[in-house]
């Protein structure tokens, strides 16, 4: 309890101590406070289970005191008594991020807690995530120069954030990023900008005993292991095509059963757009390729790189009832999308315009072969063999979906959408199958008066797999610019015919977002850019309380 009240004895303080630095010449204070609480309970018939703490909440606090040399942070967290989903490994509370960054004309050194990404990611990404349970920042020094035009080199080391502890091995790395542009003037001139890129990023971890399949050989495990990435970004105009490669060596871990096989990931990615239409063309193709700073740890945890899904980042609730998560053992996964805006008083644009999206996302099995006669990968083998062009036998994921957005006045607008889906939940959850599903979705909004807003959707998920239909109603009332009220309701036609079932009230009042709330939430997995949590079945009141400043 006294960590508590101290957390909202600085929640009644910041507003005043924010007040207090702006008569501070060349100093700004900044900061945020994040309260989600539940007082749950029990529901048999969904599987929420029962509680004995009363109320769950999680509370972030983050403050960042800038000033024109020297940056300061720090965040505390308090999980003592965490939301469903984070009780197993965020249960407790401590500053686990606080950094102090000196920043000169050409260079910047910052130690303490950082978050860094080198490229696409693919050989480092650490960030935050909160509705995914994810923090896997690094705790050492990081020091960017600028020397040159064009020119940034940074260098790094730490330990990664594993919860609330740090992984023993250290993680070290450089990037290296020029801007060609701003070397050849004629390319500026042009409206042309060309940026090349290489990084590289080392984990030592120290030596642990894990033993072959027969239990009598001990794993003679890689003390480094080092991952290389090569891009090259062109834009022109419209036109953006950035292709990257990277490439890691031996390290056997969990994900990957403990094989010697070396990693890489190649990507290309084009895309280009003009008034009223854009398209963009995917394709990546990643082996082996799962990077953690502890090798026997599993799920979301302790990832080094990040590996982005090739799939569209969907909102709707039946549209995201099947999220794609990427596959770190390997795949092939292609993405495009075309946009298109019919002009104003055209005939398919009508007197408003009329806009459409298509998207298709395939992500497919790469075709591999078993480095051993038993036909099986062994621990302390090399794996498999695989050639790069073949496909394998299984299709991951796969949608096509259909957006037409149309306005027919100045207070009515229309969305419509359709989407064919394969999911293959034994592949991403473990088992379960192919799933296919049709899904429709309606969305229409009405802007009654200067204030007020009203916005409902209604959306169906056809299949005869899994659990079978599920069925999606809202509705959302807005009073600019303080009130909003939404009602929803999502309900299994097919095999439970059970009802998850929400109500909101959410007020705005400047910086400041207080939401209260009652109902159900479905168990499933909660995605982002491919990477999943599973969250469990809750019922409950629910409170939350933002504030920026």
């Amino acid at each position: 309890m006294k960590i508590l009240k101290s957390i909202l004895v600085l929640v009644a303080f910041l507003p005043f101590l924010a007040n207090a630095q702006e008569g501070q010449k060349g100093i700004a204070l900044k900061g945020s406070i994040q309260s989600n609480i539940l007082i749950p309970q029990e529901d048999k018939t969904i599987g929420a289970p029962h509680y004995s703490d009363w109320a769950l909440t999680n509370i972030y606090a983050e403050l960042h005191l800038q000033s024109r040399d020297v940056d300061a942070g720090a965040r505390l967290e308090y999980l003592e008594h965490p939301l469903p989903g984070y009780e197993n490994d965020f249960a407790g509370w401590g500053v686990p991020y606080f950094y102090l960054k000196g920043k000169l004309k050409f260079a910047e050194f910052t130690v303490g807690d950082y978050y860094e990404q080198f490229g696409s990611g693919f050989i480092l990404r650490t960030y935050e995530e909160r509705s995914l349970g994810i923090d896997n920042s690094l705790r050492g020094g990081r020091l960017t120069l600028k020397p040159l035009a064009g020119v940034r080199l940074k260098a790094l080391t730490g330990r990664q954030r594993c919860y609330w502890e740090h992984n023993k091995a250290w993680i070290s790395g450089a990037d290296l990023e020029l801007s060609m542009d701003e070397w050849i003037p004629s390319l500026n001139r042009k409206g042309t900008y060309i940026t090349l890129g290489g990084s590289w990023v080392n984990k030592h971890e120290a030596d642990e005993e894990i033993f072959s399949d027969k239990q009598d050989h001990k794993l003679n495990l890689p003390l480094n292991v080092n991952a290389f990435d090569v891009r090259a970004r062109v834009q022109h105009g419209g036109l953006n095509v950035l292709a990257e490669y990277a490439h890691k060596t031996q390290d056997p871990n969990y994900d990957n059963g403990y094989i010697y096989r070396h990693g890489n990931v190649a990507m290309l990615s084009a895309s280009y757009s003009q008034r009223g239409m854009s398209i963009l063309l995917q394709a990546k193709r990643s082996d082996n390729m799962g990077f953690r700073s502890r090798r026997t740890m599993r799920g979301t945890s302790s990832m080094i790189n990040h590996l982005p899904a090739f799939t569209m980042e969907h909102t709707y609730a039946l549209v995201a009832l099947y999220p794609y998560a990427t596959n770190p053992d390997g795949e092939w996964a292609y993405q495009a999308e075309l946009a298109y805006t019919f002009k104003k008083k055209t005939w398919l644009g009508g007197k408003y315009g009329t806009g459409i999206k298509l998207n298709f996302s395939h992500i497919h099995s790469l075709n591999t072969t078993p480095d051993l006669l038993e036909g099986e990968y062994r621990k302390g083998s090399n794996g498999y063999k695989s050639s790069f062009f073949k496909w394998g036998d299984q299709v991951f994921y796969q949608d096509l979906n259909v957006q037409i957005d149309k306005k027919l006045s100045n207070k009515l607008k229309l969305n419509f959408m359709y989407m064919n889906q394969f999911y293959n939940k034994t592949v991403v959850e473990g088992e379960g199958g192919m799933i296919h599903s049709d899904i429709l979705v309606g969305e229409v909004k009405w802007r009654m008066s200067r204030k007020l807003t009203l916005r409902g959707e209604l959306q169906y998920l056809f299949t005869k797999d899994d659990e079978g239909d599920w069925a999606f109603a809202l509705a959302e009332l807005s009073i600019s610019p303080r009130w909003m009220f939404t009602l929803s309701d999502e309900y299994n036609v097919g095999s439970t015919h059970v009802h998850y079932y929400q109500g909101l009230v959410t007020f705005n009042a400047g910086a400041h977002r207080f939401q209260l709330g009652y109902g159900r939430t479905r168990a499933g997995f909660n995605c982002s850019g491919g990477v999943c949590r599973y969250v469990p079945a809750s019922r409950g009141l629910s409170v939350s309380y933002n504030y920026n400043f």
